[in-house]
This record gives structure tokens, C-alpha cells and sequence, in this order.
């Protein structure tokens, strides 16, 4: 059932200058004592009406030091705390003025304020009813009881909206309860409570911090430190639950979550710090042990698997790559970073067909993001390049293949395919052909620069793109017309490789 929700509007909205104005009110005409303390309170009074608050609070804590007694001297204080926004330490001195003169309900009428901005209703209703028995027909009072009833109301809706899982009827109305109570804890919890259950955990958050400002409550820091470890943000997570072992240094749980967070944000830094350096091996054992140290969590089983699945792609590993990244995909289909490096690894792997539809992906979810748009096109000139001339493919290795495993084997295919080794001519022209794609192989893939070239999908051999360069054996050049550079026979020569 929709409850309907009243809208109130807040009742003395300047009350610090009201609290200043209806001081120097009553302070005009109390008169001074010989002393001391006449002394501080006229310094005071003048300081107060000046608006140096500060200088003010000084003289009436020496004017309560020196008569502890004196109502007006705790009223004063009051009224500067108020001013100043301290209310928690207003409250206390208009207690005790309360206690020292029970008929001066200026004091109580202020006190009735505070207790009703903290959500401290039933404390506010009855300082507000007995103003009103001492001024019967004062009708702002009468509008301040009513205000206390129309703000239960809104919090009776607000607990029957959680119940009932109406989430958008109890947000509606503790949003007007916190506008009319700002000091209120309790209610900025509650809503918090609201926000969390219908997965708005970051506002949540932020009501938390609120609530531990206003009272700070081990058990509130708690709650905001587990909603953020919840999330992933680990070094916002150990500073809330600092703050609960800063108020209970003993507090078992909040102990217990800070051991948990501060480990597992080790095993993360400690693994980026050895990625970086290179030791990949060690870095996927870092994050392994993340993923044992918080197993119930999905977010930093996704986060450790991305930093495993990219120490492999660093690593050259690519099939552990492909399928720690396919994992992450499993659980978050739009997680640009492990299409990307899932991405990388097809390359490596020569599956450029597979690196386009991952970086098309990618692409899809954020076409901003850095380095999507240059991989897509990388992946598409490799793709475009395989269907032509392929270095890697000619000397049978892998595109993570080192200097000298390439040198073996061009090696190999060189003394394969010698036209020596050839009897017809249809043979022999077959082999010169492929002899010189296994030169220009071996030429591009020993060269940094040019392989470098050809690993971004761009032929440095190719006349198109060397703007007038040309490969081995295009210098005009002809290999086996007239002359044969590895002598004639019966296949006896010598190689001579750089």
C-alpha cells in the first residue's frame, strides 16, 4: 500500500541568529553582579553581539569556572555553542539552566530546538509543551508539536516502506525526516539501511560517514567499512574501520575486518610491484593467494584473474592467458580490460579474426578507452596481412618467438628449400620463390625495427609502405639467374648467418 508522504517545511531556519538575537533579548535586562565574572559576561555579551564567537566562548568559560552557579553564565555558553554549531555542547548547558531555573523556558524552547533538529523527538515534545503551559497560545510553539508528530509519521511510513521492500516510499520520507532533523543520526543510518537494500551501496556510504560524524558510533564505522570492502575499495574500507579502532582500540570485529583488508590490499600491491619488474611467475602467486585469502567475493576474484590473466599475456603464456580472460568474461561480459588482453593473447596466437570480435567488444562497451581503438585496428591490419604474406608463418614459429629460435629456423627451411635440392625446373622455381620469402623472413624478424613493424600489421617489405625501400633480392638483383650463391653440384655449400 503507497502511504502518503506530507511535506513539511523546517521551522526556524536561521536558529543560530535567532539564538543570538533572543540572548542578547533576555541578557539586556538581567544586570550584573560586582566581580569577576560581570566582567567576562559584559566582555562576552559584546563580543557575542559583535560576532566574534570564539572570543566570546573564552569569557564565558571563565565566567562558568567562576560561578558555577550562575544560570546566565551556562546560558550565554549556550547560546555561543549554538551559534558556533556545536549543539552537543549546547545541550548540556541548557540543562543545566533548566535545573538552575526551572521557569526560564528560553532555555528550554532552545534546548526543545536542538533535541528536535537531533531527531531526539519525545525529548522535544516535552521541553516544547511545557514552554507551552508557561505561554499558553504561543503559536510557534504549538507549530513545533506539530511538527513532532508529522515527523514520527514520516518515520512510521519510512520503517513500514522497508518492511515491505517500498523502498521509493521510505526514501521520500526520511528524506524529508533528515531535512527537518539535519543532526539526527539515527535517521541518516536508517537511511542508509534503505540505500543498501536497494543497491545503492555508495550513497549508503555516504550516509554512514555522516551518521559517524554526527555521533561516532564503533559500529557505524563498521557497517561503512564493510559496505566498501563489499565493493572493492579496499583503502577506503581501512580507513573507515581505523576510525572504529581509533573509538575502541578492543573492538573484535572491526580487528578482525582490518586484518582481513589490510592482507589482502598486501597480496594485491605486492603482486603489482612484481608484475612491474617482470617476475611474472611470482606475481600470479600473489594474486592466487588474494583469491584464497577472500574467496567469497566476487569482485577481487575478478580483479586477481585480470592481473593473472595479464601476467600471462606478458609472459608469453597465451593459452593461460585466453582462458583466465574467458573466466573474468564468465562472470562481467563487458570487462574492457580482459577483452583487450584476451585480445592480445588472439594475436600472439594468430587469431586475428578472434582479436577483432574482442576488441569490436571492447569498442562497443567504451569506445574511449585507451588503447581500444589502436588494438581494434592493429587486429584489423594483422588480419588483413595474414591473408597475404605472413613472416612468422614462412619460418613456422610463433610471434613470441626469440632471436635465435627464429635463426634455427630459417636455418632449417634454407637448406629445406635450396634449389640444389631441386631436379625439374617447375621445382626449382617454386624453391627460389620460397627461399626468398624465407630470406625477407628472416631479414624482418631479426630486425627490431622492422619486426616491430610487421607485429603492428604493416609489411616493411612491402613497396606500398617502404615509400621507395625494397627487401632483399628487389635491388634489382636476381637470385639463380646466372648465378647461383650457393655454388652448384651436388649440394655441397656452406652457410654463413648472421
Amino acid at each position: 500500500m503507497q502511504v502518503p508522504i506530507i511535506r513539511l517545511r523546517p521551522a526556524l531556519s536561521s536558529l543560530p541568529l535567532f539564538f543570538v538575537l533572543l540572548d542578547l533579548q533576555y541578557g539586556s535586562g538581567l544586570g550584573n553582579d560586582p566581580g569577576e565574572v560581570d566582567k567576562h559576561l559584559e566582555l562576552g555579551k559584546k563580543l557575542l553581539a559583535a560576532g566574534q564567537l570564539a572570543d566570546a566562548l573564552s569569557h564565558y568559560h571563565a565566567a562558568v569556572d567562576g560561578d558555577p552557579d550562575n544560570y546566565l553564565t551556562y546560558y550565554k555558553r549556550a547560546t555561543v555553542y549554538l551559534a558556533l554549531g556545536r549543539s552537543k555542547s549546547a545541550v548540556p548547558d541548557l540543562t543545566r539552566v533548566i535545573e538552575l531555573k526551572p521557569d526560564f523556558t528560553a532555555a528550554r524552547l532552545q534546548r526543545g530546538n536542538v533535541y528536535l533538529k537531533q531527531g531526539r523527538l519525545e525529548e522535544a515534545r516535552s521541553d516544547f509543551t511545557a514552554v507551552l503551559q508557561a505561554s499558553p497560545g504561543d503559536q510557534n510553539v504549538v507549530k513545533l508539536l506539530v511538527q513532532v508528530a508529522e515527523i514520527q509519521m514520516l518515520v512510521a511510513q519510512a520503517k513500514e516502506g522497508l518492511e515491505s521492500s517500498d523502498h521509493s516510499s521510505a526514501m521520500d520520507a526520511l528524506d524529508q525526516a533528515v531535512e527537518l532533523c539535519p543532526w539526527a543520526a539515527w535517521l541518516r543510518e536508517l537511511r542508509a539501511e534503505c540505500l543498501e537494500s536497494r543497491g545503492d551501496l555508495s550513497r549508503a556510504v555516504t550516509e554512514l560517514r555522516a551518521a559517524g560524524k554526527l555521533r561516532p558510533e564503533p559500529s557505524t564505522y563498521l557497517r561503512a567499512s564493510r559496505l566498501l570492502y563489499s565493493t572493492g575499495e579496499l583503502q577506503d574500507a581501512l580507513n573507515e574501520v581505523r576510525e572504529c579502532l581509533r573509538l575502541d582500540p578492543d573492538h573484535r570485529e572491526c580487528f578482525q575486518l582490518y586484518k582481513q583488508a589490510k592482507r589482502l590490499g598486501k597480496q594485491f600491491d605486492d603482486g603489482e610491484k612484481l608484475l612491474e619488474s617482470g617476475s611474472y611467475d611470482a606475481a600470479v602467486e600473489k594474486f592466487e593467494a588474494s583469491m584464497q585469502t577472500e574467496p567469497s567475493i566476487m569482485t577481487y576474484t575478478i580483479r586477481a584473474k585480470l592481473r593473472i590473466c595479464h601476467c600471462h599475456l606478458k609472459n608469453s603464456q597465451v593459452s593461460e592467458a585466453v582462458l583466465v580472460c574467458s573466466e573474468v568474461l564468465k562472470h562481467d561480459p563487458r570487462n574492457v580490460e580482459a577483452l583487450c588482453d584476451r585480445a592480445e593473447a588472439h594475436i600472439l596466437n594468430d587469431e586475428f579474426g578472434e582479436a577483432v570480435a574482442d576488441y569490436e567488444r571492447a569498442r562497443d562497451i567504451d569506445e574511449t578507452r585507451s588503447g581500444v581503438r589502436e588494438g581494434l585496428e592493429k587486429a584489423q591490419r594483422l588480419q588483413k596481412q595474414s591473408q597475404r604474406r605472413d613472416y612468422y608463418k614462412i619460418l613456422g614459429v610463433k610471434r613470441t618467438a626469440k632471436k635465435q629460435q627464429i635463426l634455427k629456423a630459417y636455418r632449417k627451411m634454407a637448406q629445406q628449400w635450396h634449389p640444389d635440392n631441386f631436379m625439374s625446373e617447375e621445382e626449382k622455381k617454386k624453391a627460389e620463390k620460397m627461399f626468398i620469402d624465407i630470406a625477407s623472413a628472416k631479414e624482418v624478424l631479426t630486425d627490431p625495427e622492422m619486426r616491430k613493424k610487421f607485429d603492428e600489421g604493416e609489411d616493411p617489405l612491402d613497396p606500398e609502405n617502404q615509400q621507395g625501400g625494397a627487401g632483399p633480392f628487389q635491388h634489382g638483383w636476381q637470385p639463380f639467374q646466372g648465378f647461383n650463391p650457393f655454388g652448384s653440384g651436388n649440394f655441397h655449400f656452406k652457410f654463413q648467418f648472421n
